[in-house]
Protein backbone atom coordinates (compact mmCIF):
# COMPACT_ATOMS: atom_id res chain seq x y z
CA UNK A 1 0.00 0.00 0.00
CA UNK A 2 1.23 3.74 -0.94
CA UNK A 3 0.61 6.80 1.84
CA UNK A 4 2.48 9.40 1.60
CA UNK A 5 3.56 11.78 4.05
CA UNK A 6 6.76 13.64 3.57
CA UNK A 7 8.51 16.14 5.91
CA UNK A 8 7.48 18.97 4.44
CA UNK A 9 3.47 17.84 4.95
CA UNK A 10 4.74 18.71 8.36
CA UNK A 11 6.07 21.93 6.93
CA UNK A 12 3.03 23.02 5.82
CA UNK A 13 0.53 22.30 8.64
CA UNK A 14 -1.25 25.30 10.13
CA UNK A 15 -1.11 24.44 13.56
CA UNK A 16 1.65 22.91 15.73
CA UNK A 17 2.42 18.64 15.05
CA UNK A 18 1.45 18.84 19.00
CA UNK A 19 -1.88 19.99 18.71
CA UNK A 20 -2.57 17.47 15.60
CA UNK A 21 -3.51 14.63 17.82
CA UNK A 22 -6.80 13.15 15.82
CA UNK A 23 -9.32 12.19 18.06
CA UNK A 24 -11.10 9.27 17.15
CA UNK A 25 -14.50 10.41 17.95
CA UNK A 26 -13.79 14.08 15.89
CA UNK A 27 -11.69 12.20 12.76
CA UNK A 28 -13.18 12.80 9.18
CA UNK A 29 -12.00 10.32 7.44
CA UNK A 30 -12.88 10.79 3.78
CA UNK A 31 -12.38 8.33 0.93
CA UNK A 32 -12.90 8.08 -2.67
CA UNK A 33 -12.68 4.72 -4.38
CA UNK A 34 -11.95 3.85 -8.25
CA UNK A 35 -14.45 1.67 -8.82
CA UNK A 36 -14.52 0.21 -12.36
CA UNK A 37 -16.73 -3.37 -11.67
CA UNK A 38 -14.32 -5.82 -11.99
CA UNK A 39 -12.72 -8.19 -9.47
CA UNK A 40 -10.01 -6.21 -8.80
CA UNK A 41 -11.96 -2.71 -7.61
CA UNK A 42 -15.03 -4.62 -6.44
CA UNK A 43 -12.18 -6.11 -3.87
CA UNK A 44 -11.02 -2.71 -2.98
CA UNK A 45 -14.84 -0.97 -2.34
CA UNK A 46 -14.92 -3.86 -0.23
CA UNK A 47 -12.23 -3.21 1.98
CA UNK A 48 -12.25 0.50 2.15
CA UNK A 49 -16.07 0.18 3.29
CA UNK A 50 -14.58 -2.22 6.43
CA UNK A 51 -12.25 0.64 7.21
CA UNK A 52 -15.10 3.04 8.33
CA UNK A 53 -14.67 6.15 6.22
CA UNK A 54 -16.85 8.26 4.95
CA UNK A 55 -17.08 6.29 1.24
CA UNK A 56 -17.72 7.43 -1.95
CA UNK A 57 -17.57 5.69 -5.20
CA UNK A 58 -16.02 7.01 -8.57
CA UNK A 59 -17.43 5.36 -12.03
CA UNK A 60 -15.98 6.45 -14.61
CA UNK A 61 -17.16 5.70 -18.47
CA UNK A 62 -14.70 6.96 -20.52
CA UNK A 63 -15.36 5.82 -24.08
CA UNK A 64 -14.24 2.44 -23.35
CA UNK A 65 -15.99 -0.32 -25.58
CA UNK A 66 -16.32 -2.28 -22.54
CA UNK A 67 -19.21 -0.30 -21.06
CA UNK A 68 -20.85 -3.12 -19.58
CA UNK A 69 -18.06 -2.78 -16.89
CA UNK A 70 -20.05 0.79 -15.98
CA UNK A 71 -23.16 -0.98 -15.28
CA UNK A 72 -21.29 -3.81 -13.18
CA UNK A 73 -19.47 -1.15 -11.21
CA UNK A 74 -23.57 0.11 -10.34
CA UNK A 75 -24.67 -3.33 -8.80
CA UNK A 76 -21.24 -3.33 -7.24
CA UNK A 77 -22.11 -0.14 -5.68
CA UNK A 78 -26.14 -0.60 -4.27
CA UNK A 79 -24.64 -4.50 -2.89
CA UNK A 80 -22.28 -2.61 -1.06
CA UNK A 81 -24.32 0.22 -0.09
CA UNK A 82 -22.16 2.39 -1.11
CA UNK A 83 -22.49 6.17 -2.89
CA UNK A 84 -21.71 5.65 -6.18
CA UNK A 85 -20.70 9.60 -8.33
CA UNK A 86 -20.86 7.92 -12.47
CA UNK A 87 -18.96 10.38 -14.36
CA UNK A 88 -19.08 10.51 -17.95
CA UNK A 89 -16.16 11.92 -19.81
CA UNK A 90 -16.60 9.96 -23.03
CA UNK A 91 -14.97 12.58 -24.77
CA UNK A 92 -11.32 10.67 -23.28
CA UNK A 93 -11.16 8.28 -25.85
CA UNK A 94 -10.94 10.81 -28.57
CA UNK A 95 -7.43 12.02 -26.78
CA UNK A 96 -6.25 8.41 -25.36
CA UNK A 97 -7.07 6.99 -29.00
CA UNK A 98 -3.85 5.03 -29.09
CA UNK A 99 -5.70 1.81 -27.35
CA UNK A 100 -7.48 -1.22 -28.14
CA UNK A 101 -10.03 -0.45 -25.38
CA UNK A 102 -10.87 3.01 -26.61
CA UNK A 103 -10.61 2.08 -30.67
CA UNK A 104 -10.95 -1.39 -31.14
CA UNK A 105 -12.26 -0.55 -34.64
CA UNK A 106 -8.34 0.89 -35.17
CA UNK A 107 -6.25 -1.83 -32.96
CA UNK A 108 -7.01 -5.58 -32.08
CA UNK A 109 -7.65 -6.86 -28.68
CA UNK A 110 -4.86 -9.35 -27.68
CA UNK A 111 -6.23 -12.86 -27.10
CA UNK A 112 -5.37 -16.53 -25.92
CA UNK A 113 -1.98 -14.94 -24.27
CA UNK A 114 0.00 -16.53 -22.25
CA UNK A 115 1.34 -15.25 -18.67
CA UNK A 116 4.63 -14.64 -20.43
CA UNK A 117 3.33 -13.04 -23.44
CA UNK A 118 1.65 -10.56 -21.45
CA UNK A 119 4.89 -9.80 -19.02
CA UNK A 120 6.58 -9.19 -22.05
CA UNK A 121 5.65 -5.97 -22.81
CA UNK A 122 3.34 -2.94 -22.34
CA UNK A 123 0.11 -4.23 -24.68
CA UNK A 124 -2.35 -2.33 -26.89
CA UNK A 125 -4.92 -2.52 -24.11
CA UNK A 126 -3.16 0.03 -22.11
CA UNK A 127 -5.18 3.83 -22.43
CA UNK A 128 -2.70 6.58 -22.15
CA UNK A 129 -2.56 7.97 -18.76
CA UNK A 130 -6.22 6.60 -18.15
CA UNK A 131 -4.73 6.04 -14.10
CA UNK A 132 -3.56 9.53 -14.16
CA UNK A 133 -6.74 10.94 -15.12
CA UNK A 134 -8.94 9.44 -12.93
CA UNK A 135 -6.82 9.70 -10.02
CA UNK A 136 -7.35 13.52 -10.92
CA UNK A 137 -11.23 13.03 -11.18
CA UNK A 138 -10.90 11.01 -7.42
CA UNK A 139 -8.79 13.54 -5.62
CA UNK A 140 -11.03 16.54 -7.19
CA UNK A 141 -13.78 14.91 -5.39
CA UNK A 142 -12.23 13.79 -2.49
CA UNK A 143 -10.60 17.89 -2.03
CA UNK A 144 -14.38 19.05 -2.46
CA UNK A 145 -15.48 17.05 0.78
CA UNK A 146 -12.50 17.44 2.98
CA UNK A 147 -12.54 21.33 1.82
CA UNK A 148 -15.97 21.94 2.53
CA UNK A 149 -16.10 19.66 5.85
CA UNK A 150 -12.89 22.22 6.96
CA UNK A 151 -14.49 25.68 5.74
CA UNK A 152 -18.48 25.00 5.78
CA UNK A 153 -18.96 23.02 8.88
CA UNK A 154 -15.85 23.59 10.88
CA UNK A 155 -14.01 20.78 11.19
CA UNK A 156 -10.53 21.47 12.31
CA UNK A 157 -7.72 20.34 9.38
CA UNK A 158 -5.82 18.16 12.10
CA UNK A 159 -9.23 16.11 12.37
CA UNK A 160 -9.69 15.58 8.70
CA UNK A 161 -7.66 12.35 6.40
CA UNK A 162 -8.37 12.43 2.49
CA UNK A 163 -7.61 8.51 0.69
CA UNK A 164 -7.73 7.67 -2.39
CA UNK A 165 -8.21 3.87 -3.24
CA UNK A 166 -7.33 2.44 -6.14
CA UNK A 167 -6.82 -1.12 -7.38
CA UNK A 168 -3.71 -0.99 -8.97
CA UNK A 169 -2.23 -4.47 -9.23
CA UNK A 170 1.55 -5.00 -10.21
CA UNK A 171 2.02 -9.21 -9.85
CA UNK A 172 -0.90 -10.51 -12.21
CA UNK A 173 -1.44 -8.02 -14.67
CA UNK A 174 -0.41 -6.65 -18.24
CA UNK A 175 2.71 -4.52 -17.25
CA UNK A 176 0.75 -1.12 -17.24
CA UNK A 177 3.37 1.42 -15.86
CA UNK A 178 0.17 3.10 -14.23
CA UNK A 179 -0.08 0.25 -11.81
CA UNK A 180 3.72 -0.09 -10.61
CA UNK A 181 4.21 1.39 -6.87
CA UNK A 182 6.44 3.91 -7.76
CA UNK A 183 4.05 6.05 -10.09
CA UNK A 184 1.69 6.18 -6.83
CA UNK A 185 4.31 6.94 -4.60
CA UNK A 186 5.04 10.17 -7.01
CA UNK A 187 1.22 10.27 -7.66
CA UNK A 188 0.47 11.35 -3.75
CA UNK A 189 3.09 13.92 -3.59
CA UNK A 190 2.19 15.65 -7.13
CA UNK A 191 -1.45 15.74 -5.50
CA UNK A 192 -0.40 17.15 -2.03
CA UNK A 193 1.61 19.73 -4.15
CA UNK A 194 -1.27 20.71 -6.38
CA UNK A 195 -3.87 21.13 -3.71
CA UNK A 196 -5.34 23.34 -1.29
CA UNK A 197 -5.66 20.83 0.78
CA UNK A 198 -1.90 19.75 0.77
CA UNK A 199 -0.58 23.12 0.07
CA UNK A 200 -2.48 25.47 3.45
CA UNK A 201 -3.82 22.88 5.00
CA UNK A 202 -1.19 20.12 5.40
CA UNK A 203 -2.94 17.56 4.81
CA UNK A 204 -1.99 14.85 2.63
CA UNK A 205 -3.53 13.00 0.33
CA UNK A 206 -3.45 9.21 0.77
CA UNK A 207 -3.34 6.63 -1.95
CA UNK A 208 -4.18 3.10 -1.15
CA UNK A 209 -3.29 0.10 -2.79
CA UNK A 210 -4.05 -3.06 -1.25
CA UNK A 211 -3.63 -5.08 -3.86
CA UNK A 212 -0.27 -3.95 -5.37
CA UNK A 213 1.55 -6.70 -4.16
CA UNK A 214 -0.90 -9.64 -4.32
CA UNK A 215 -1.38 -12.07 -7.52
CA UNK A 216 -4.53 -12.27 -8.42
CA UNK A 217 -5.47 -15.75 -5.92
CA UNK A 218 -4.73 -13.58 -3.19
CA UNK A 219 -7.40 -10.64 -4.58
CA UNK A 220 -9.65 -13.54 -4.49
CA UNK A 221 -9.62 -14.91 -1.40
CA UNK A 222 -9.20 -11.13 0.02
CA UNK A 223 -12.68 -10.73 -1.98
CA UNK A 224 -14.35 -13.18 -0.37
CA UNK A 225 -12.89 -12.04 3.16
CA UNK A 226 -14.50 -9.11 2.83
CA UNK A 227 -17.68 -10.20 1.36
CA UNK A 228 -17.30 -8.45 -1.64
CA UNK A 229 -20.02 -9.11 -4.09
CA UNK A 230 -18.31 -10.81 -6.65
CA UNK A 231 -21.27 -12.24 -8.71
CA UNK A 232 -21.83 -8.70 -10.08
CA UNK A 233 -18.59 -8.05 -11.40
CA UNK A 234 -17.32 -7.83 -14.91
CA UNK A 235 -14.05 -7.82 -15.85
CA UNK A 236 -13.74 -8.94 -19.70
CA UNK A 237 -12.41 -6.01 -22.05
CA UNK A 238 -14.75 -6.70 -24.99
CA UNK A 239 -17.82 -5.29 -25.45
CA UNK A 240 -20.24 -8.35 -25.25
CA UNK A 241 -23.23 -9.65 -23.21
CA UNK A 242 -20.78 -12.89 -21.91
CA UNK A 243 -17.07 -12.29 -21.02
CA UNK A 244 -15.12 -13.16 -24.11
CA UNK A 245 -12.75 -15.66 -21.96
CA UNK A 246 -9.83 -14.52 -24.18
CA UNK A 247 -8.70 -11.58 -23.47
CA UNK A 248 -6.04 -11.10 -20.89
CA UNK A 249 -8.37 -9.52 -18.49
CA UNK A 250 -10.44 -12.77 -18.54
CA UNK A 251 -7.65 -14.77 -18.78
CA UNK A 252 -6.07 -13.47 -15.65
CA UNK A 253 -9.20 -13.89 -13.56
CA UNK A 254 -9.88 -16.83 -14.49
CA UNK A 255 -6.06 -18.22 -13.56
CA UNK A 256 -7.09 -16.25 -10.10
CA UNK A 257 -9.76 -18.19 -9.33
CA UNK A 258 -8.73 -21.49 -10.55
CA UNK A 259 -5.61 -20.63 -8.13
CA UNK A 260 -7.56 -19.86 -5.44
CA UNK A 261 -9.55 -23.09 -5.97
CA UNK A 262 -12.83 -21.03 -5.77
CA UNK A 263 -15.73 -21.27 -8.46
CA UNK A 264 -16.00 -18.10 -10.41
CA UNK A 265 -19.48 -16.37 -8.85
CA UNK A 266 -20.06 -14.43 -12.07
CA UNK A 267 -20.22 -17.27 -13.84
CA UNK A 268 -22.66 -19.34 -11.61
Amino acid sequence: MVSISSATDIATRTTPLSESVVHPAAARRFAVVLLSGGLDSTTVAAVAKSQGHELLAVTVHYGQTHRREVLAAKAVAQALGVEQRIVDVSFFRDLAWYSALTHPDRFTLPSDRATQQMDADIPITYVPLRNTFFLTLGAALLESQALHAIEVEGTLPEHVQATLFIAANAIDYSGYPDCRPEFYTTAAETLRLGSKLGTQYGIPFGIETPLIALSKADIVRLALAHNAPLAHTWSCYAGGELPCGRCDSCLLRAKGFAEAGIPDPARL
